[in-house]
């Protein structure tokens, strides 16, 4: 007796496809899994902590995270909603770094299966969209934190996924799913509300005319003004227009002109979105290439040489010093971010559909908000356009298939391998930075775990997590409250606003970490800043990275502790 096959091809190779991403992803962040927090992690963890304490006040807490204590409404810039998904999961499995970083796969693995089934009706090559999502350095980075970058992502692939299915059916309850989730996501970084407009925009498009489907977008406009009222109502202020006005007057004061924050921003897409340079070379002819190369390696130039104002000033920074490496690096991110401007024009204007109207205005919209209007540019305001760079590069490639072009599976094999080892190198150089933090603490411990006095420091991201874990006190540096005998911990490139005067010194311990990776993310002496290009215009550097290094003085004050320290940086007026 035969039984008949209840599943077609098609549906046990989309599955096939599925479980390739899912062991894909997980190969790739599984690694990871026990990474020291890092950066902003230390916020998020701080607000899941008193979130347990004080679910309906999450934010009523002080916070020294720039010099002195602030309200931590003032310091955040971010919704709450990752903080309360992180205070659950503290809860439940704890505060270790093993257990959150597991809880954050699940994100990541919903935004790459969610790229490739969105990819199923945009093109033919559903998996390359993926794997040009996974196999990223934005995205590993990314994913690799508990800041709400992902998570987000996450509610924007949901949400975007079921109003078009909303659409296609004319389903009231998706086009509301949907709508709801948009709300979620902007809760839960505030530009997911970028997505009314982006929907707006697909669907008008669309139907050529608004329709009842433009009701739903009110739903998340309500959801953010009942936030807006729901923050002034706990004394927090309108935080969604808070984070709009820090934005732009930090912008105001940075200075920077115009044709730098346009080479910064494509330095910062085409490094955080690697396939879209490397697939260059298969997209274009050589003309456009050369063409290409002549501006990218112009802009590396300009950048390197300080000839192009990024808000300093005019003053020369250190990467300067480093020139050659800095433009020729420059040089190729901007090429790669130059390949996907065009690439996404070029489909806009070959197609002139609803759905190339879609991943245009996702691409150019993110790429224009991370430039323009974010207070700086950073890998995670380009994440967001990720998956729709990925189902771009997809459909140029539906072309090279129908033009038959020989060997085009391995030679896409190959573009991908190389684009996820240096994603990957990436993400264990800043993994590697993070873990160090984590080693300094625990050395500076040890160092002072059986002598008298407070032990002090001053530097932020995860560092301050783990040295206020261990007992460590942070400095007011408005009003420090040191003692003779104290220790104090100074970090060499994390928040550094005075120096210790040498003669109030009675003993001096030097920690240093070797990086080992020659990659950086955060190295403002090789203008890498991914997490802000205040550090220099490079999402990452690849290079001899110097070593993280930590300053241990014990202290004998006089009367007045003032003289003991170098005058500290004045707050700037934005944060004051």
């Amino acid at each position: 007796m035969t039984t008949s096959n209840t599943n077609p091809p098609e549906t046990k190779s989309h599955f096939r496809s599925y479980l390739l991403l899912a062991i894909g992803t997980l190969f790739c962040l599984l690694p990871f899994s026990n990474k020291a927090f890092h950066i902003d992690d230390t916020l998020f963890l701080y607000t899941a902590q008193h979130i347990l304490q004080h679910p309906f006040d999450p934010y009523g807490f002080e916070v020294n995270w720039y010099r002195s204590p602030l309200a931590m409404w003032m310091e955040t810039k971010n919704p709450p909603l990752a903080c309360y998904a992180i205070a659950v999961a503290g809860k439940l499995f704890g505060w270790s770094e093993r257990p959150l970083h597991l809880l954050f796969l699940l994100p990541a693995l919903f935004v790459v299966m969610g790229t490739y089934h969105l990819a199923r009706r945009l093109t033919d090559s559903p998996l390359v969209a993926a794997a040009a999502t996974l196999l990223t350095p934005v995205f590993l980075v990314s994913a690799n934190t508990l800041m709400c970058d992902t998570l987000m992502l996450a509610f924007w692939m949901a949400a975007l996924i079921l109003w078009i299915e909303g659409m296609d059916r004319d389903e009231p309850l998706l086009l509301t799913a949907s709508a709801s989730l948009i709300g979620v996501c902007a809760l839960t970084k505030y530009f997911g509300i970028a997505l009314v407009g982006l929907l707006l925009a697909y669907s008008w498009v669309r139907r050529r005319r608004l329709g009842g489907w433009a009701w739903y977008l009110v739903i998340p406009i309500l959801v953010v003004a009942a936030y807006q009222q729901w923050t002034w109502s706990l004394d927090y202020g309108h935080m969604f227009g808070g984070a709009v006005r820090f934005a732009r007057i930090y912008r105001r004061n940075k200075a920077a002109s115009l044709l730098g924050n346009a080479l910064v921003d494509l330095s910062f897409l085409g490094g955080c979105v690697l396939p879209g340079l490397l697939l260059a070379p298969f997209l274009w002819t050589r003309k456009r290439l050369l063409l290409g190369a002549a501006f990218s390696g112009l802009a590396g130039f300009v950048i390197s040489r300080g000839w192009v104002n990024l808000g300093d000033g005019g003053v020369l920074r250190d990467y300067h010093q480093h020139w050659v490496l800095v433009g020729i690096e420059a040089a190729f991110f901007v090429a790669g971010g130059l390949s996907i401007l065009v690439l996404t024009i070029e489909d806009l204007w070959k197609r002139r559909d609803a759905d190339s109207v879609l991943l245009a205005a996702w691409v150019l919209g993110t790429f224009f908000f991370a430039g323009f209007v974010n207070w700086t540019n950073n890998g995670r305001s380009i994440l967001p356009l990720v998956p729709a760079v990925g189902i771009l590069l997809a459909r140029r490639v539906d072309g090279l298939w129908t033009a038959s072009t020989r060997h085009l599976s391995a030679k896409l094999a190959v573009v991908f391998a190389l684009s996820g080892v240096l994603a990957l190198w990436v993400t264990w150089g800043d993994a590697a930075v993070a873990n160090s933090a984590r080693e300094a603490a625990y050395l500076i411990r040890d160092k002072t775990r059986n002598q008298a006095g407070v032990v002090w420091f001053q530097g932020h991201w995860g560092f301050q997590y783990y040295m206020e874990l261990l007992g460590g006190r942070v400095v007011d540096v408005d009003a420090p409250e040191i003692q003779p005998g104290d220790f104090i911990a100074i970090t060499e490139g994390n928040s550094r606003f005075f120096e210790v005067r040498q003669r109030f010194v009675v003993q001096h311990d030097v920690i240093e970490i070797r990086i080992p990776w020659y990659m950086s993310t955060m190295q403002e002496g090789l203008g890498a800043g991914f997490y802000s290009s205040d550090n220099g215009p490079l999402p990452f550097v690849i290079g001899p990275v110097p070593t993280e290094r930590y300053d241990l003085y014990r202290l004998s004050l006089p009367a007045d502790w003032a003289t003991v320290l170098v005058p500290p940086k004045p707050r700037p007026p934005f944060l004051r």
